[in-house]
């Protein structure tokens, strides 16, 4: 049933001539990107942020974004926050944003939609300044993990869970992996062997230095389980490319979700992280105005739903949607990064739309570099376009899947060449 769905989008959404003409040209009111940053990714529970509070977090970034930026802060007009798991994340990004150095005049706001919270914060904002009701924002991805996750407290109402798919909503995210594995025929060796890949590239990347221009270091204070001392660090780097890895080591693992099934493991699903990204947005004309470095055009994103019990193969839904959308195809797109959720659906993806893998999570993926829920969509726009700089590579196409059964897609144009 499934692959018979993907067969009929495919069939409908096939460009009939190339848009690249369209998306490529240059209008005084595109959209654009003007500073694109991230922290490092630390190991949540034992890693550089595993004694930061999360408003410090952001409050940290945005100090970040004003210093990079040479912005006015008064000019920013609103900032969307992508948060999953804090409840009081609408507290938190007003205070850090005041603390920062944002006066009372810029609003701020969350968002949440679970994994590509970070992507739909970058929406809203373009969105606002494309309809007019505002000329500059920020968006903002970010979780703290060490402190929470996003695992539902108590059930659904009894009426609610009558139906089927509302009640696979509660399906755990390691289950609805299992249930991509074995619907599809993914076996543990491909996920084991993409996993590996995933982190190769991730520690060339790494020891190439290829990071060094999207993250920013961030000063902060850790505890010392042992002694309970407390001293201040700076954080460079990623904690979590293990440099090494190989297919023979992953398929030693034990499986992480027994209870469902035996193909996704600790070593080949995305890695439990702290971090966060944010991404300046304005006007092509008020980016000249300024003087602001343009570094992309903001082309576009969509949504998609499908079944959740299978939520992780969402952007095979919504990549043909905005492709569609644009008259462009995979073809065209230069860079692509899909979130590594879990190796099941990286696999499941990049089969089904042929992705070409040369192109897809250059510099490794969620498996190897970490996946802080609400900040991925965001920290993925900000690896692809420096990753789009260094190649001199135009077409940047970010996609997520959505926890409870949804796929989002964002597309992008690099105008650093």
């Amino acid at each position: 049933m499934a692959t018979e769905r993907l067969s009929s989008i495919f069939r409908q959404l096939t460009p009939g001539s190339s848009g690249l003409n369209a998306i490529t040209s240059k209008n005084a009111d595109d959209v654009v990107i003007t500073l694109a940053i991230r922290t490092p990714l630390a190991k949540a529970g034992k890693g550089g942020f595993k004694d930061t509070q999360l408003d410090f977090m952001i409050y940290s970034l945005l100090k970040k974004v004003i210093e990079k930026s040479n912005l006015d802060p008064a000019l920013v007009e609103d900032i969307c926050l992508g948060n999953v798991s804090e409840g009081k994340a609408a507290y938190i990004v007003r205070a850090a944003a005041l603390a920062a150095g944002f006066p009372n005049t810029t609003a701020a706001s969350t968002v949440n939609r679970f994994c590509s919270s970070g992507l739909k914060a970058t929406q809203d904002i373009a969105n606002q300044i494309s309809n007019g009701s505002i000329d500059i924002g920020l968006a903002v991805g970010a979780e703290l993990m060490s402190a929470s996750g996003d695992r539902l407290e108590r059930p659904f109402h009894p009426d609610i869970l009558k139906n089927q798919e509302a009640a696979d909503c509660m399906q755990p995210m390691g289950q609805t992996s299992e249930n991509v594995g074995k619907d599809f025929n993914i076996s543990r060796e491909q996920q084991d062997r993409y996993a590996a890949e995933s982190y190769r590239r991730a520690e060339v990347a790494q020891k190439a230095g290829w990071f060094d221009d999207e993250i920013v270091p961030i000063e902060t204070e850790i505890k010392d389980p042992k002694t309970g001392q407390v001293k201040k660090v700076t954080l460079t780097k990623d904690e979590g490319p293990r440099w090494g890895t190989t297919y023979e080591g992953l398929a030693k693992v034990r499986p992480a979700f027994p209870d469902f099934g035996d193909k996704s493991t600790g070593g080949n699903s995305s890695q439990v992280t702290d971090g966060a990204a944010a991404v300046l947005l304005m006007k092509r004309s008020r980016a000249i105005q300024l003087g602001q470095p343009i570094l992309a055009k903001f082309v576009g994103a969509t949504v998609a739903g499908l079944a959740p019990r299978i939520m992780g193969i969402g952007p095979t839904i919504a990549i043909p949607k905005l492709l569609g959308k644009y008259n462009i195809t995979i073809n065209d797109c230069d860079i692509i990064e899909v979130n590594e959720a879990f190796a099941s659906m990286a696999v499941y993806c990049k089969d089904t739309l042929n992705l070409p893998h040369e192109k897809m999570n250059i510099r490794g993926g969620a498996i190897a570099l970490g996946h802080p829920l609400g900040a991925t969509g965001a920290r993925q726009i900000v690896t692809g376009l420096s990753e789009a700089r260094r190649q001199k590579k135009k077409i940047l196409l970010t996609s997520m899947c959505i926890g409870t059964g949804q796929g989002m897609a964002g597309l992008f144009v690099n105008e650093q060449l």
